[in-house]
């Protein structure tokens, strides 16, 4: 029985990295086009494409990340309010709490790579003309 439990919650877990690289994703693109005058004038004053690459990587892993120590601290009063409700002590694992923000990382890592890349491989000439 608690080996079904671990398995459907980490098959519930998996999903929703899943959908939370998705929304990183769709964030993603929906900043690179809000931006693409400011990519355009970055790059006509010398940023090379792997700066914009690094940089909406790195916007990337940190949305990720906000999210993971969010997801971590509603995870830790949920399960405090469950153990204060039944009467039962719970125990926090910090080594589950680091899987989990590393977890969150690689998702922004994963997820952030596609738009941070069409970020990078903008024409500064027509970002900048878009205006």
């Amino acid at each position: 029985s608690s080996g079904v439990l671990t398995r459907f919650l980490a098959v519930v877990a998996s999903i929703s990295l899943v959908v939370g690289g998705v929304g990183i994703t769709n964030i993603m693109l929906v900043s690179v086009a809000e931006r693409r005058t400011e990519i355009g004038v970055r790059m006509a004053v010398g940023a090379r494409r792997v700066d914009i690459l690094a940089q909406f990587l790195g916007e990337g892993i940190l949305t990720a990340l906000i999210a993971g120590f969010l997801g971590i601290a509603l995870g830790v009063a949920v399960a405090v309010a469950i153990g204060w409700m039944w009467s039962r002590p719970i125990t926090l694992s910090p080594t589950a709490a680091g899987v989990a923000v590393l977890a969150s990382g690689g998702v922004g890592l994963l997820f952030g790579a596609w738009p941070s890349v069409q970020a990078g491989r903008l024409d500064p000439i027509r970002a900048l003309r878009a205006e």
